[in-house]
């Protein structure tokens, strides 16, 4: 496996604007490093802070769907788009926040026979009618969300975070992005 991060340029922490060298220097003070995403975005930083922007919109939200739930729509749209790059990060966050070490690798291999509540299920359909098949995307998809108990807010939520990563995805896929070794491992031993 080549050892480049991404066909395209990066940027260490240390090279980003002030205002994105804060904003990465905190997440990589949680985490305990730099999720290669933001080193190659960064690169170009008005795309990086719009990207950074919209991601805490949705994903930092405090109402309707749960963290967990969130990275549960991640994992299923970017198992569904093949992108190796989320799937690692997000797996590993989702193991993280759901407290489950095979729920994210179950999601993303076979979204379709995993089992899940009935919420889960609506949550991951919903994502995946959008993810694969977005042109056959209305009302059947909407009423079986509503169905399960969704609410239009949290439809919203699933449509919006799978749009945004379907953009990320696609992104990950240009710039032949790697996964950061530390997300490997992440949430699959107890601490």
């Amino acid at each position: 496996m080549s050892e480049a991060v991404s066909r395209f340029p990066v940027v260490e922490l240390d090279g980003l604007p002030d205002d994105l060298r804060d904003r990465v220097g905190a997440i990589a003070e949680k985490s305990g490093f730099v999720p290669n995403i933001f080193r190659a975005l960064g690169h170009r930083p008005a795309e990086l802070r719009a990207f950074l922007d919209y991601h805490d919109a949705l994903m930092e939200r405090r109402e309707g769907l749960t963290k967990a739930e969130r990275e549960l729509v991640v994992v299923a749209t970017s198992g569904a788009n093949h992108c190796t790059y989320c799937v690692v990060a997000h797996g590993a966050i989702l193991r993280v926040r759901a407290k489950d070490p095979q729920l994210a690798d179950r999601v993303s291999a076979n979204p379709w026979q995993v089992e899940l509540d009935a919420r889960g299920r609506a949550i991951v359909e919903l994502a995946l009618a959008l993810a694969r098949d977005s042109h056959l995307f209305g009302e059947a998809q909407l009423a079986a969300a509503r169905e399960a108990g969704l609410t239009d807010d949290e439809i919203w939520d699933v449509g919006a975070i799978t749009a945004l990563f379907a953009m990320s995805n696609r992104l990950a896929h240009l710039t032949a992005l790697r996964p950061n070794e530390e997300f490997y491992l992440m949430g699959r031993q107890a601490r």
